[in-house]
């Protein structure tokens, strides 16, 4: 029986050479500020390191009797979080099936959804919740209504991307059946996806929490509202206490979910 020989070791190329050369110029290019790129300015960072020192020391000291300040914005937090997850696990459903193309024959009505689906989600969070505020005023719906256009943009698209990447053996055997496309969706695909569905329902439920307390900068209630004044006020005690509440918030909610997707992913 003859040894068993090691393969040889894979050769770079050069064309792996020249994109590794190609990403290192464009770094620098970025970094420069004479070719048009940002300015990175390392000596004022070193001369005003004791402002960052000073505020992360006062951040270390967190005034646990502000605590109670925070449990009512907290609360709306967790509100707009699970209300605006809840309307979009809703409304991605119908959404998802008509943007896939195993569960959308038309190839018109797929690319209408993908395109509205696709400038939902090239919009960034913070300029919703800015243009919101303004159209509706301050405090939790402008929020909640950011949350709901966040976690469509996110479910429709991930979900109806796996969907057309896996293959439906179940759904061939409706359409050979003679089955519309309505009856194959609601009996076959829907059941076959719907732990997709779930993973990303309990994934963005777990973002919420998250962005909500950068919403608050721009007025959209909740925690991050509180945060924002305390921080212009230069409370960084109460800031740290509210940094840490929020950690704790998303750690727990984390743990659940992942529970939860035990179960049923």
């Amino acid at each position: 029986m003859s040894a068993l020989s090691i393969p040889a070791k894979p050769r770079v190329g050069f064309k792996t050479y020249l994109i590794c050369v190609a990403v290192l110029a464009l770094t620098i290019a970025t970094a420069s500020p004479a070719l048009g790129g940002i300015e990175l300015d390392f000596a004022s960072i070193a001369a005003n390191w004791r402002n960052g020192a000073d505020k992360l020391v006062q951040m270390l000291q967190p005034n646990f009797a502000f605590l109670p300040r925070t449990w009512l914005p907290m609360l709306e937090t967790l509100q707009m979080a699970l209300v605006g997850a809840v309307l979009s696990a809703i409304i991605s459903v119908p959404l998802t099936l008509w943007a896939a193309e195993a569960t959308n024959s038309s190839r018109w009505g797929r690319g209408i959804i993908r395109t509205v689906i696709n400038v939902v989600r090239s919009v960034p969070d913070l300029v919703y919740a800015t243009i919101l505020v303004a159209m509706v005023g301050v405090g939790a719906l402008p929020g909640l209504l950011t949350l709901f256009l966040f976690n469509l943009g996110i479910v429709v698209k991930l979900v109806s991307e796996a969907i057309d990447s896996i293959e439906h053996p179940y759904m061939e055997a409706g359409r050979a059946a003679g089955g519309s496309q309505f009856q194959i969706n609601r009996v076959t695909a829907l059941p076959e996806v719907m732990p997709l569905f779930a993973n990303q329902w309990l994934y963005t439920l777990e973002l919420n929490v998250r962005i909500s307390a950068i919403l608050g900068i721009v007025g959209a209630g909740g925690i991050g509202r509180l945060l924002d004044e305390r921080r212009a006020f230069y409370a960084y005690a109460d800031v740290s206490v509210i940094i840490l509440e929020i950690l704790i918030v998303v750690i727990v909610i984390e743990l659940i979910s992942n529970a939860l997707r035990k179960r049923l992913v």
